[in-house]
């Protein structure tokens, strides 16, 4: 059995979506960061920067007796890939083509797309500098997909952890006012075609999916504590 530790966010779902794909038994164990729930012992004992999800294997691939516990998504869905033997090429080249578009989205997409996500939605102090940096990135990381989408259906091979990683975050996008179905429809049409498949359907809503239904630029008004954990002092403080 796997427990997931998580949070209803992109990176969220990246592990939910890839659970229900290759058929996985799962129990959900929630966590709201608006509370601190972050900064849990039993969550730092899991993962040292306390950041979400983390998957916990209690039947690991190692055959050990000892839980196998993993955070870092990206860490994650190779992990489940190889326990399965499914959703990454066997193939080396095909292999590492999905690999670096895993990369492409844990070093740059989440990060980049992340930081507009913040400037936009709940930065408390107006930085247009700050957001049109972060919204060009992002507008240029879909041109790549674009790109990479031309004459194929998915991002190299079949569809594989590579999709499963970028799916989530682009579904963000409408939130900082960017529409794939405006200006780039190869990337919609990849988004579409992945959105229709039915172990995503059962996996891109865990927990709640209501964060998708805001307006483009809605601005997230925390208080005082929920922006410390999220942003302040509380997400700073040594533990």
């Amino acid at each position: 059995m796997i427990d997931l530790h998580t949070v209803p966010t992109p990176n969220g779902h990246k592990i939910s979506i890839a659970l229900e794909e290759l058929g996985l038994e799962y129990n959900v164990i929630p966590y709201d960061i608006s509370v601190g729930d972050q900064f849990k012992p039993e969550l730092l004992a899991l993962n040292p920067n306390n950041k979400l999800p983390v998957l916990v294997d209690h039947d690991p691939i190692s055959g050990s007796d000892e839980p196998m516990v993993i955070f870092e998504t990206g860490a994650i869905l190779i992990y489940l890939a190889e326990k399965t033997g499914k959703l990454m090429a066997k193939d080396p080249v095909t292999r590492f083509q999905q690999l670096q578009w895993l990369m492409f989205q844990v070093a740059g997409v989440g990060p980049l797309q992340g930081q507009a996500h913040h400037f936009i939605r709940y930065a408390r102090v107006q930085q247009d500098y700050a957001r049109e940096r972060y919204v060009n990135e992002s507008l240029r990381q879909c041109r790549v997909l674009e790109g990479q989408l031309q004459n194929q259906d998915y991002l190299a091979g079949d569809y594989s952890i590579a999709d499963i990683a970028c799916w989530p975050w682009l579904r963000a996008l409408p939130l900082i006012d960017i529409h794939l179905d405006k200006d780039f429809p190869r990337l919609h049409d990849w988004f579409t075609r992945i959105e229709q498949r039915p172990a995503v359907e059962r996996g891109k809503d865990l927990i709640h999916g209501w964060v998708y239904k805001l307006p483009p630029n809605f601005k997230m008004e925390l208080d005082e504590k929920t922006w410390s954990y999220s942003f302040g002092e509380e997400q700073y403080r040594q533990r």
